[in-house]
């Protein structure tokens, strides 16, 4: 891609013309790479050429208000703006005030949501999860306090993290010996019978969705 669009600007570093085509043009990652368990260069084409339209002009992030709501709410401002990099979006939160629903959480900080979404009961379990590094769940806030205890060293939750009762509770990884795959579960404190039971289903289904040509070993250790 450099040394293509060098032939057009010449008088410019191809790896620095590459790199800005990549972060500043909506992109979309294309087969065949971007399949699960299959490496390789990436393969990149425009967004208007895989959807065959072209993208909205629209700058105004009206629109991605409700879209971020209905995956993240109730949610702040601030946090919006941690997830999408955007400033001086209380203006637009405040433009769409009469479509959301506002709360106030202990610390009387202002949240929104939509005013359709779901509110579960806060006493309802959440099943165990595996994520994967970078995952929404923990970098769509900026206060991550609703899954992340103090004391939970922020260095693991841009990590492969795994959650007991909506509660981040450690780290995961895979250890691959010969033909057996171990998923190695690292917790930051001790973790109960039936709570490691409740892993256990969900680990084997991961295990088996992730490697499932390979013997599987699940095994339990404690963050030193």
């Amino acid at each position: 891609l450099g040394k293509l669009l060098a032939e057009r600007w010449p008088d410019y570093d191809p790896a620095s013309l590459a790199y800005a085509v990549r972060y500043i043009l909506p992109l979309v990652q294309i087969p065949p790479r971007g399949i699960w368990g299959q490496g390789g260069q990436a393969t990149w084409t425009t967004v208007e050429s895989w959807l065959g339209r072209p993208v909205a002009t629209e700058t105004a992030p009206d629109f991605l208000v409700p879209r971020y709501l209905a995956a993240f709410g109730p949610a702040s401002v601030m946090d919006m703006q941690n997830w999408s990099g955007l400033t001086r979006l209380s203006e637009v939160f405040d433009r769409l005030r009469p479509q959301l629903r506002p709360f106030r959480n202990d610390a009387g900080v202002e949240l929104f949501d939509l005013p359709e979404a779901p509110r579960p009961d806060p006493e309802t379990p959440a099943p165990p999860r595996f994520f994967p590094e970078y995952d929404n769940l923990f970098l769509g806030h900026a206060d991550r306090t609703r899954i992340v205890p103090p004391g939970r060293g922020s260095r693991y939750v841009a990590g492969y993290a795994f959650t007991v009762d909506g509660v981040f509770r450690g780290v995961w990884k895979f250890r691959r010996t010969n033909d057996v795959t171990t998923l190695l579960i690292d917790s930051f404190d001790p973790l109960s019978p039936a709570e490691e039971a409740s892993l256990l289903d969900e680990a084997h289904g991961l295990v088996a969705f992730a490697e499932p040509d390979t013997a599987h070993d699940i095994q339990f250790t404690k963050i030193s």
